[in-house]
């Protein structure tokens, strides 16, 4: 699967209050200045257009229950005050063939100058204005073949940078389990790679799962995080949370690590396109 991780560089125009979490707040931005960019048939809903297949504002936000193929990674910090001139940075992830349509995204956001950007602050309120964007990564992803045994780790701390949104029987998730933590893994990872990849992985997932039913949490310091998000679409407030912080797992777990690696790039659960559910492996031993 192709991915890609760009780095975009902005500059404010005026100064703006925005959220501790920003990477809706982005998202929001960036959804608005691609469809203003690109819509043709500006009356028309996107679920019966014509032109949705090639529509590349269709082809990342209107995608159903697919996923969509890209991930925004706001900068992780909390700052919420910024002033003119301020720079403002964030990495756009593509994942598959709409890597090659980046030049035609480059040049919708810089529609996004149009659109005010966080709370107005004075009485103006600001706008993004796009400087400059630089290549952090492109290649082919893989997903690793799995060999039992091949690394002797037994315990893994995993720090949850962003937070984290999973389901598990329908509700969401307070705790993670191993085996919660490695469902949403080999979810990301199938559902990525059938849609923009090579197809569907080859990987045992029942056996997988049985597996890490056995591992222990030893540690946890995790709590949840509560943000809202304002949706123009639906033109309401939502109200969002999350589990952060670190976890440190037990047991028989190294044929994991290749898994749980990839998804430090993929993200995982509800909601990854804004950032949530950015993972990191802290240590393993």
């Amino acid at each position: 699967m192709l991915f890609g991780s760009y780095h975009f560089v902005c500059q404010l125009t005026e100064d703006a209050t925005l959220p501790p979490y920003k990477g809706s707040t982005i998202r929001g931005i960036f959804g608005r200045a691609l469809k203003k960019a690109t819509c043709v048939l500006k009356r028309q809903e996107c679920k019966s257009c014509l032109l949705r297949k090639n529509c590349l504002y269709a082809v990342l936000f209107e995608t159903g229950n697919i996923p969509p193929p890209f991930v925004i990674e706001p900068p992780l910090t909390d700052t919420t005050h910024f002033r003119k001139d301020d720079i403002f940075d964030f990495h756009l992830i593509l994942f598959g063939e709409i890597n090659k349509r980046l030049p035609q995204i480059i040049s919708a956001f810089k529609e996004a100058e149009s659109f005010g950007f966080g709370k107005a602050t004075n009485g103006k309120k600001g706008s993004l204005r796009l400087k400059e964007v630089r290549k952090d990564l492109y290649t082919e992803l893989k997903v690793p073949v799995l060999r039992k045994n091949k690394t002797h780790t037994t315990q893994l701390k995993i720090n949850l940078l962003t937070p984290l949104r999973l389901k598990f029987r329908n509700k969401l998730s307070v705790e993670l389990p191993f085996h919660v933590l490695m469902r949403a893994v080999l979810r990301r990872i199938f559902t990525l790679f059938s849609h923009y990849g090579e197809g569907e992985p080859e990987l045992d997932y029942r056996a997988l799962i049985r597996k890490a039913e056995s591992v222990k949490t030893v540690e946890s310091d995790i709590s949840w995080f509560d943000w809202r998000r304002y949706s123009f679409r639906q033109d309401q407030a939502m109200l969002m949370g999350g589990i952060v912080g670190s976890i440190t797992y037990e047991g028989d777990i190294g044929e994991f690590v290749p898994l749980i690696q990839l998804c430090e790039k993929l993200h995982i659960g509800k909601q990854a396109s804004f950032g949530l559910g950015k993972i990191e492996i802290k240590e393993e031993r």
